[in-house]
């Protein structure tokens, strides 16, 4: 490990004599000389010495001055400062104390002393670089270990959204556009980064619950009857139900959207008939997502719409079925949209939204 020692004095022959004794402590101890104490704290500022040795007598910055100056640089906060001083006066340093010395030396420099107490400081910051280095290392593992349960975390949401995909054939294909168009309206509403990285991993699992929908009703070729629709609309319920008490920012996502992207912004929606802003954002968000994709594609109760067509029904229920906020969101994004449901399925993440 080398030790850069900082050595700061306006005499450029007791400059010379620091110098020979730091070598004298060990060679791998680097000496900095400056004589303008002004260009040392600019030195400082790029990269923080290990150790400082600084006169108190200087013409345009003292010793204590120097300090306090050194002090305010963050990088600089623990480093051990010496400062040296022909001057016995205990006020000069008591206020060298509170401004941050770690130690003193008088003049004439003693070479015992000398060395002995840069070895104890270098064996000091020897310690705090140490311990840095620990901390550094225990963060990086920290960041390991937080991928790895994320990733785990996101398995399991991709394989709770193929649960679904085994019940619908078309739910695969529906799921990975729907959760890019979510992210893409997400964004046009100004959605910090977290939340839209949250958004595009928990909206796939917003028909998770449609895991508990009899296959005679999810695979009707016709319209469902009134007991038939009554039965589907209880998926928004068991997809909560399924998610609700995860610990998992992602699946306690994925739960308010499975409740309430079925709701309308007029009230009319279900499973409880929520209106406007008492209806969570990230489910009036998924609503507009959901229906459009719903309507652009091929389901076995109808053909696919054409864009125009859904696009005119979305404007259309602007203040009735949606939120106006998130349609003119959805339009804001319109181009981005069309590119995800244009783009092939492999080829997916090439799209920029």
């Amino acid at each position: 490990m080398k030790f850069d020692v900082m050595l700061i004095d306006d005499n450029a022959t007791n400059l010379t004599v620091l110098k020979h004794l730091i070598a004298a402590v060990d060679k791998k101890y680097t000496p900095l000389l400056f004589e303008d104490p002004k260009q040392a704290l600019l030195a400082c500022e790029s990269a923080a010495p290990d150790l400082v040795f600084v006169d108190y007598m200087m013409p345009e910055l003292d010793g204590v001055s120097f300090i306090k100056q050194f002090r305010a640089i963050k990088s600089c906060q623990e480093v051990p400062v010496v400062m040296v001083t022909a001057d016995y006066n205990k006020d000069i340093r008591y206020e060298a104390l509170q401004a941050g010395a770690n130690d003193f030396l008088n003049k004439p420099l003693d070479k015992t002393e000398f060395l002995a107490r840069a070895t104890n400081l270098i064996a000091l910051r020897t310690g705090q670089r140490q311990l840095s280095n620990r901390a550094e290392w225990l963060s990086a593992e920290v960041k390991k270990a937080t991928l790895a349960i994320k990733s785990r975390e996101l398995e399991a949401v991709v394989l709770l959204s193929k649960a679904a995909e085994f019940r619908d054939p078309e739910t695969g294909e529906h799921i990975v556009r729907m959760s890019h168009y979510s992210k893409v309206i997400g964004e046009r509403l100004g959605l910090p980064i977290e939340t839209l990285d949250l958004l595009l991993e928990a909206s796939p699992m917003h028909d998770i619950g449609k895991v508990g929908t009899p296959d005679h009703i999810l695979l009707k070729p016709g319209k469902l009857d009134f007991n038939e629709f009554e039965e589907m609309k209880k998926h928004a319920v068991y997809g909560y139900e399924i998610l609700k008490n995860s610990s998992s920012p992602v699946l306690r996502m994925g739960a308010d959207i499975a409740i309430s992207h079925h709701e309308k912004w007029n009230g009319k929606g279900y499973p409880k008939g929520l209106s406007g802003e008492a209806i969570p954002l990230v489910g009036r968000i998924v609503a507009v997502a959901d229906v459009f994709d719903a309507l652009t594609s091929v389901r076995p109760y109808k053909p696919a719409w054409e864009v125009e067509r859904a696009l005119n029904l979305i404007r259309e229920e602007s203040g009735q079925h949606f939120d106006p906020a998130c349609v003119d969101a959805f339009f804001e994004g319109l181009d981005t949209i069309l590119a995800i449901k244009d783009a092939n399925q492999e080829n997916f993440d090439d799209v920029v939204s």
